[in-house]
């Protein structure tokens, strides 16, 4: 049986980036850029006042002096600063020629015609220059880089209206077993809704994929195997949630073979997880999920979410980890890392893990509002309140 480790190292060394597309820049936050992108254009263009006030020659004051005009952000790049007078300028606005610095207003006693300055400005006072944020040749944004706001920003004004990015993996979900309804549908005796298919679409969305339901495949290794290849058709990864166990109904994995994937490994030392089967159709990853609802949910966290990341070329394919200290005792047996759901709460320079009070596989109640998992090492075993252990962040405290 692999170790975590041993598995996501094996999962992630198959995984390549998917093709580039060219999308347009208001639908490229979020997404990782697949081309270096180089400056066109010096930001600012021009000298301009980083605030409303006076354009002035420092030299010249203080004193009083007649005001040439007004100079407004959009007016064009063309006004001169005649010996002996001052321009009023609006923020944003270009530089009068011989101006070398901008007075605030509120400094200014302003009549309308002359201008009244107290004191002398040093030079370059409140003055943006040409190309002091963005240089003609300089790098904007490297390929590999995570699209936020300020990439977005930044872009924008260089004039890049559409931009190079790797392709969201399209993820195909597909549930099995023949107890399962979709969400719309009154479970009948012995019959409980789908959860996993809506919990993982949801992750595969959270992690950048575009989630694609694949239906519910019933328990018999024909159906399991037409739903496996209807599934792979169009899917640049394929993630199956139940029958991957040892139970008499559990087909998956050979229906997996029988529709063409290639099975690298199957089960992994974890809790919850173990039975987790991976593999590959040609160039498309194959993830065999449990079928308890956190069981899916934690694998798919561990190693579907690191290949999707990998997949739209992101680098940083992992969660934060920190440390924190455990608030109540955990009894566990050496051999198999365990992953528990917790509350996340500062108290001082420290953080403590508040265990969720239902840990157990089929909890589903146990993910919710919870900030980390927190793991037990597999050769470890009981841990007391008050010990230190690592935690994956899910969600920043």
């Amino acid at each position: 049986m692999l170790s975590v480790d041993e598995a996501k190292r094996l999962i992630l060394s198959g995984v390549t980036a998917a093709r580039a597309e060219v999308v347009p820049i208001g639908e490229a936050d979020g997404r990782v850029l697949a081309h270096t992108e180089m400056a066109h254009r010096e930001l600012p263009p021009w000298n301009n006042s980083a605030m409303d006030g006076f354009a002035v020659r420092a030299a010249e004051l203080p004193g009083e002096l007649p005001v040439a005009g007004t100079i407004a952000a959009g007016d064009p790049p063309d006004r001169v600063l005649e010996p002996g007078t001052v321009w009023r300028i609006m923020t944003g606005a270009p530089l009068p020629a011989g101006a070398d610095a901008v007075v605030m207003r509120e400094d200014v006693e302003d009549s309308g015609e002359s201008a009244r300055f107290a004191e002398a400005p040093r030079e370059g006072a409140h003055i943006r220059r040409r190309g002091e944020d963005v240089g003609a040749d300089d790098e904007l944004v490297a390929a590999g880089t995570l699209l936020g706001p300020g990439e977005i920003g930044l872009l924008a004004a260089q004039g890049c209206a559409t931009l190079r990015v790797w392709r969201r993996p399209r993820v195909a979900v597909l549930s099995t077993g023949d107890e399962l309804v979709d969400v719309d549908t009154e479970p009948g005796p012995g019959q409980i809704v789908n959860s996993n298919a809506y919990a993982l679409a949801a992750q595969v969305r959270e992690a950048g994929g575009i989630a694609v339901h694949a239906g519910i495949a019933h328990d018999d290794p024909a159906s399991l195997t037409e739903a496996l290849r209807r599934a792979l058709e169009s899917a640049d990864v394929l993630v199956t949630s139940g029958g991957v166990s040892v139970g008499d109904f559990d087909y998956v994995k050979d229906a997996m073979a029988a529709a063409g994937v290639r099975i690298d490994f199957w089960k992994v030392a974890m809790k919850p997880g173990k039975p987790l089967a991976f593999g590959a159709a040609g160039e498309v990853p194959v993830f065999g999920l449990p079928g308890n609802p956190v069981s899916s949910m934690v694998v798919f966290e561990l190693f579907v979410r690191p290949a999707l990341l990998a997949m739209q070329g992101r680098t940083d394919t992992e969660r934060s980890l920190t440390q924190v200290v455990l608030t109540v005792p955990y009894r566990k047996q050496p051999g198999r890392a365990h992953y528990l759901r917790a509350r996340i709460a500062r108290r001082g320079p420290m953080l403590e893990a508040v265990l969720h009070p239902k840990q157990g596989s089929g909890n589903l109640s146990s993910m919710v509002g919870v900030d980390a998992l927190v793991v037990v090492p597999a050769d470890g075993g009981d841990v007391s309140a008050g010990d230190t252990l690592t935690a994956m962040m899910l969600h920043p405290v």
